[in-house]
């Protein structure tokens, strides 16, 4: 269910925050904040067609195991890393809910759910994918930058039937050394296996985001549009 019982994260805003078209949730990857991606925003606009607010929530600062202990902003603890990804899943959950209280305070200014996208590079599409996959009705979509699904851990619990047509997007770097491509490829394995559609786009690129991306990306959004 939609909790907008928590109080909002921190957070940056961009773009047309009156009377927006499409509300896109982005979140950050590890070690970073909300700062990261707002500045693509211009970018972005430039090639959209109808007005879109950003909303960049920033992480809890929490211990990550596998970086020594060492606090960072982070949407979840990641205890290792290898053919996939060892992920503490409560505080997957936690992540979920708090950009779900985002989602309900979209809902109470007049937005639907499908006018709401979940956007997340790296561990922050880790999220994306959990929290958009489970919501209750179809958002307007996930786009997934770089990022994966930790299965077998996250993949425990049904999605929603009606999520099945939900607009996925899959971008990811050839050469990504941090989300090597062979865990793109469980994610949309996954999908392909619960009945998700998806698009994906792969460039040669590596851990990062690239022009050919945000110009897939715009292109996706100007779709939903």
């Amino acid at each position: 269910m939609t909790d907008n019982t928590l109080a909002l994260l921190p957070h940056v805003l961009a773009g047309k925050t009156e009377n927006p078209q499409l509300t896109i949730i982005w979140m950050h990857g590890l070690g970073a904040d909300g700062h990261d991606f707002a500045p693509i925003v211009p970018q972005l606009e430039s090639q959209l067609k109808a007005p879109v607010k950003f909303i960049f929530p920033h992480a809890p600062v929490r211990p990550v195991t596998l970086n020594n202990g060492m606090p960072m902003p982070a949407w979840y603890d990641i205890k290792s890393i290898g053919t996939t990804r060892d992920v503490c899943m409560d505080d997957m959950e936690e992540s979920r809910k708090q950009i779900e209280a985002f989602i309900g305070a979209e809902r109470e200014k007049g937005m639907r759910d499908d006018q709401i996208l979940l956007v997340g590079f790296s561990q922050g599409g880790a999220v994306a994918y959990h929290t958009g996959l489970r919501h209750p009705t179809p958002l307007a979509g996930i786009i997934a930058l770089s990022g994966y699904i930790p299965v077998p851990c996250d993949a425990e619990s049904e999605y929603p039937a009606a999520n099945a047509t939900m607009p996925i997007l899959v971008c990811h770097g050839r050469q990504d050394q941090v989300v090597p491509p062979a865990l793109a490829d469980k994610a949309l394995a996954h999908l392909k296996q619960q009945g998700f559609s998806y698009t994906y786009k792969e460039y040669g690129m590596e851990h990062s985001v690239c022009p050919e991306e945000i110009n897939d990306i715009a292109t996706f959004i100007n779709q939903l549009l």
